[in-house]
């Protein structure tokens, strides 16, 4: 089993101003002259972490993380003024000029292989390659499932404490409910309801239960933008039409791809990664079989590692 790379620090980091007030926080690790690599982080809200540039050999390529709009060190936190899936893809070709990169390898998972796809369905000339883990289609099917009925009786107990801030008359549309509070003048109900909804996530994340996980997400100022991004996106479909990125694969036709999802996802169900494989067969499918949802999950990690030490070799 691979596991992943050594801790390395970045060597340098940018603030990208992007318009209506967001300002980017990018970090750059292993060689400026490497392969370039971008990296997507979750959520959408959830923000980067120093360990996601870990899934690359620092010798070979050039690592770009960056926190998405409203989340991370990325600012102003938690605002969805001007923040859509249209707006991250138009951040994403702007970091790239703003880095003097011609094209690059994209790298996502969750949220992140959602923008993954909407960005190479838009800008395919400008993709070496994608590796994806956890699909996110984000249909009505595929968000109902998590905040609605489906998880929920995977694991009840955690249901309960995600639905305790919502009275028993609004449980019905638990997305609505949750939208009012999250976005409440009331500073109580808005962090009880986003500490709720981003501890659900965690707790559901793992195939086994990991206390760090948890932890992380019970972490107020990764709630609240996690939460409220989360959230508002997913009260618009995410911003895409319906099955947008299965209909729109075809776009793909050409870019290499690896696929990787846990066989027990409960957060993002492993039929959303067959249905893309099946738009784009010519991308490699690796079904974990012994894994959750978490980018940590030991089956995970060694299927991502792989993934880009192959990926490498193909690129140089």
């Amino acid at each position: 089993m691979l596991s992943l790379f050594a801790e390395i620090q970045e060597y340098v980091k940018h603030s990208l101003p992007v318009g209506g007030d967001h300002i980017l926080h990018l970090r750059e690790y292993g060689r400026a002259d490497g392969i370039p690599v971008l990296f997507l982080h979750g959520g959408p809200g959830a923000g980067c972490e120093a360990f996601h540039a870990r899934f690359f050999d620092p010798d070979v390529y050039r690592i770009i993380l960056f926190d998405q709009r409203g989340c991370g060190l990325s600012a102003p936190h938690a605002s969805l003024y001007a923040n859509t899936t249209w707006d991250l893809v138009r951040d994403i070709e702007q970091i790239r000029s703003h880095l003097k990169i011609e094209n690059w390898l994209v790298f996502g998972g969750s949220w992140g292989s959602t923008l993954a796809l909407a960005y190479a369905q838009t800008h395919p000339e400008r993709v070496l390659g994608l590796i994806l883990r956890g699909i996110f289609l984000c249909r009505q099917q595929d968000i109902q499932w998590f905040y609605q009925e489906g998880a929920s009786r995977i694991f009840p107990e955690f249901w309960q404490d995600f639905i305790a801030p919502i009275p028993v008359e609004e449980r019905g549309d638990l997305l609505s409910a949750y939208h009012k509070r999250l976005f409440s003048e009331d500073e109580v109900a808005r962090m009880a309801a986003a500490k709720a909804w981003s501890v659900w996530e965690g707790c559901s994340s793992n195939l086994h239960p990991n206390p760090a996980v948890v932890q992380h997400f019970s972490n107020p100022y990764v709630a609240l933008s996690l939460a409220r991004i989360e959230c508002d996106y997913f009260m618009n479909d995410c911003y895409l039409k319906p099955n947008q990125l299965v209909k729109n694969a075809a776009k793909l036709s050409g870019i290499p791809g690896v696929i990787v999802h846990g066989r027990y996802d409960m957060v993002c169900p492993v039929d959303q990664a067959i249905e893309l494989h099946q738009a784009w067969p010519e991308a490699e499918l690796n079904i974990i079989a012994d894994a959750g949802h978490s980018a940590l999950e030991t089956g995970i990690v060694d299927a991502l590692v792989r993934a880009t030490n192959q990926m490498a070799g193909r690129l140089k």
